[in-house]
């Protein structure tokens, strides 16, 4: 079976990672046949969960269909959907895991998913939810707008495109910055791209009242695109308005095409380059917290440096080109601080670990357990990406997020140049933060561009940036 062939250089462990925890003997008993399973405390159960994930992930990886299939019936013991956050955080990897492995029968795994058209009502509220459970979202705004503000200082005519339009919220907070303008709000136009139509017929609706009210003069102009889709001639940038482009979870889903390009051109190109990645996650034995070993230091894997050369990136570098060519005065991207574009399958694991596990604690220390929106957040945003980073490959794998790091060798060599995000752009999130109470929540400045944090793990940036024709 292709789907299950042994990755190169994966380790075909075959002890059962409950070697790692020698004092808990194995005994048979009615029910589970690991009783004690159900004895652990939180602590030493997500630690558990954590090895017996990582373990099944390498069996997955080397095709070892039957230790694999061990490994998820040791984890169904622990994990739940509506327990802690390790829990949580397990029954939607292990989802991950079983669906890559039924994908090496395809008849049974369509048979067991059966193609169903999505409600277009459902995606909208889980976005929406996420933009409300969360604060990443809203400070992303917050840094944006400040730095389109500062911009777009003194002009008369500006066109903002905004590659994911989907929440009102941004562009209304920007309309009412506008109308303070000393000198009087510019004519603002936006063109807003999404797949769905219902979408922006909600945002044309939002935002022309608002701009009404507040007497601006706006345009909306709605595409219904895929990005990967999208015609720039529709784009309809005019002579004399200042261009701003705005990105937010939107421009990784592009390296899906190059990924694709890439394994047809060049099938070596997926000779793993780590070799025996698991032996390397060895866990040090006195770090007894899910903190302690998620810290970054523990766990490194090298997807930074394994995923597609940036020079073979034609789908992303064109469409960059294209939107170099009209000219933005400024570009800002938003994009989550993890490195899921890896080749190899246990580097995509870990780091989805420490990326997921700081969104679920996230949610444990300020949303009730039993929430329904919770829930909904969890299992039909987190948990689908998380099956879409494990179970997919080629085209069908999406979520493709990279770090910064990558995000500035790429864009630099599209022929764009940073823009440091001013201290007041800063001094705004932190005032946001205070004034809502939002504890937990830390912005920090890397390069130019800020990282918001959750605790002190990073998980999403922004960065900002110029043609450098304006530099």
């Amino acid at each position: 079976m292709a789907g299950m062939a042994q990755e190169e250089g994966s380790s075909s462990v075959t002890s059962s990672p409950l070697q790692f925890f020698p004092w808990m003997p194995l005994s048979p008993g009615t029910g589970s046949p690991y009783p004690w399973l159900r004895e652990l405390k939180s602590e030493d159960r997500g630690l558990c969960l954590i090895h017996l994930l990582l373990a099944c992930a390498n069996h997955v990886a080397a095709g070892s269909i039957e230790n694999a299939n061990i490994g998820l019936e040791q984890i169904s013991h622990l994990a739940s959907p509506d327990g802690d956050t390790m829990q949580r955080i397990a029954a939607y990897f292990t989802a991950g895991l079983a669906d890559r492995i039924l994908k090496g029968w395809p008849g049974l795994h369509k048979a067991l998913n059966p193609k169903q058209a999505s409600l277009i009502s459902e995606e909208i509220l889980v976005q929406r939810l996420f933009f409300e459970l969360f604060t990443f979202l809203k400070l992303s705004y917050v840094i944006t707008n400040q730095a389109i503000i500062e911009a777009m200082e003194g002009e008369k005519m500006v066109h903002i495109i905004d590659l994911n339009s989907f929440e009102p919220a941004q562009w209304i907070n920007l309309l009412q910055t506008l109308s303070a303008r000393p000198e009087g709000p510019p004519h603002l136009r936006i063109t807003g791209i999404h797949e769905q139509k219902e979408v922006l017929d909600q945002m044309a609706l939002r935002l022309t009242e608002e701009a009404e009210k507040l007497d601006i003069p706006f345009q909306f102009n709605p595409i219904v695109s895929k990005l990967e889709n999208l015609d720039l001639e529709n784009l309809r940038v005019k002579t004399g308005e200042a261009l701003a482009v705005s990105s937010v979870l939107q421009l990784h889903t592009l390296l899906a095409m190059d990924d694709e390009m890439h394994r047809r051109n060049s099938p070596s190109g997926y000779q793993n380059p780590n070799s025996n990645h698991f032996q390397r996650l060895k866990i040090n034995q006195n770090r007894r917290t899910l903190g302690d070993w998620l810290e970054k230091d523990v766990v490194s894997p090298d997807s930074a440096l394994s995923p597609l050369s940036l020079a073979a990136s034609p789908k992303m570098g064109s469409f960059l080109n294209a939107l170099r060519s009209l000219s933005p005065k400024l570009m800002v991207i938003t994009e989550q601080e993890s490195s899921h574009n890896g080749f190899n399958l246990m580097e995509r694991v870990t780091e989805a670990l420490i990326f997921y596990a700081a969104l679920f604690d996230c949610l444990e220390s300020t949303v009730s357990r039993a929430s329904l929106e919770r829930h909904k957040v969890e299992k039909m945003l987190f948990g689908e990406e998380i099956k879409n980073i494990i179970a997919c490959e080629g085209t069908d794998r999406k979520e493709r997020h990279e770090k910064l790091e990558k995000w500035i060798l790429r864009l630099e060599l599209s022929g764009f140049g940073i823009v440091p995000l001013s201290y007041h752009g800063r001094l705004q999130a932190n005032r946001f933060l205070q004034s809502y109470g939002y504890d937990g929540y830390k912005i920090k400045e890397e390069n130019g561009c800020l990282v918001i944090c959750w605790q002190d793990r990073p998980l999403f940036s922004v960065s900002a940036w110029r043609f450098r024709r304006y530099d």
